[in-house]
């Protein structure tokens, strides 16, 4: 695992950052202390996961508490500006209160659609739940109504289970535990890859060899025709021992956040030029007290916007995903500028 130079600055109209080369600091002189991030806190949802641009400031992320998936302002915070529930367009059953989680987990865009990716895992409690086996796409359209494009398709765990460049990797033992126990099943991650028909899926759980487990979807559009996945090459890398927690292409990149297999423990930002190397650990960028679980990368902007899942979160004594008034829920978003490319 290698490491690379960061710079966290207050964004949102901020001069450049030029690299230049740091001097010798003196000795028995403290570092100095690293600029502060940028936070911004979006309301109505607590559990940020899975999220993608949708123009200007504007983004859409999903929750994976429930089947909402709503628009914010990412310059501004505060309320969403649109949401949007997929479960009666999901085929979900109809629960005793509200319709079952599917458990939304990662997102990414490839237009004009933007494709969302479930965990594929069991409930918290170990048992089998088939609502969590969704892989499907949204299309937005020019009055902004988000619309279900194609079919959920519910085989990719059979499929992912079934592919010989997987089976060295214990998955079908791992399907059948907890998605936060040693060894479970947990996916996390997805996004984009460069030749902008692809996607790369990232597992949180489990991890290999201490190693990050990725593997290539080739045929995204595809699937939701009900056409069968194919899956291209399987690759393990090293985020020093942590699983994925999401990915983004971005300028030429991929971004990466590590993290636990449980909600126990620090979470670390790589970046990967998709090489034959390994990612590199970025320094500096410092998630204490958050809980990085998301992804939102304008082309056109210098930062990058790191979402929160802060479901956990106590607001008044109470878990933010078990307050029963929607105006208390909240999670928070930070800004980070990375290093120029050279």
């Amino acid at each position: 695992m290698f490491k690379t130079a960061f710079v966290v600055t207050a964004v949102l109209g901020s001069s450049p950052v030029v690299d230049q080369p740091a001097a010798p600091a003196p000795q028995n002189m403290p570092a100095p202390p690293a600029p502060a991030m940028k936070t911004v806190t979006f309301e109505g949802a607590c559990d940020a996961s899975g999220a993608v641009v949708q123009g200007q400031w504007m983004f859409t992320v999903a929750d994976d508490e429930d089947n909402v998936i709503r628009v914010y302002d990412g310059k501004s915070g505060g309320g969403p500006v649109r949401t949007v529930d997929l479960s009666a367009a999901l085929k979900l059953p109809a629960g005793k209160k509200r319709p079952p989680e599917t458990d939304i987990e990662a997102a990414t865009e490839i237009s004009p659609l933007s494709f969302w990716l479930t965990s594929h895992g069991r409930k918290s409690s170990g048992k089998v739940d088939p609502n969590r086996f969704r892989f499907f796409a949204t299309r937005t359209l020019e009055d902004g109504t988000t619309r279900l494009e194609g079919k959920p398709y519910t085989r990719l765990l059979d499929e992912l289970l079934a592919a010989p460049q997987l089976k060295s990797f214990g998955l079908a033992s791992a399907a059948t535990r907890a998605p936060k126990e040693e060894g479970g099943l947990n996916i996390e991650g997805m996004t984009a890859m460069q030749d902008g028909k692809s996607i790369l899926i990232g597992f949180r759980n489990p991890i290999p060899q201490g190693k990050a487990l990725t593997v290539v979807l080739l045929n995204p559009t595809e699937l939701l025709q009900g056409k069968k996945a194919r899956l291209g090459p399987a690759r393990l890398l090293d985020l020093g021992g942590l699983g994925i927690r999401a990915i983004s292409w971005w300028r030429g990149q991929y971004l990466f956040i590590g993290g636990p297999i449980s909600g126990h423990g620090g979470s670390r930002l790589f970046t990967w030029d998709g090489g034959a190397g390994e990612p590199r650990a970025v320094e500096g960028a410092d998630f204490t007290g958050l809980n990085p679980e998301a992804f939102v990368t304008f082309e056109d902007k210098e930062e990058i916007l790191v979402l929160s899942d802060d479901g956990s979160s106590l607001i008044d004594g109470v878990e933010c995903k078990r307050l029963p008034e929607v105006a208390k829920k909240r999670f928070r978003g930070v800004w980070l500028r990375l290093p120029g490319k050279k």
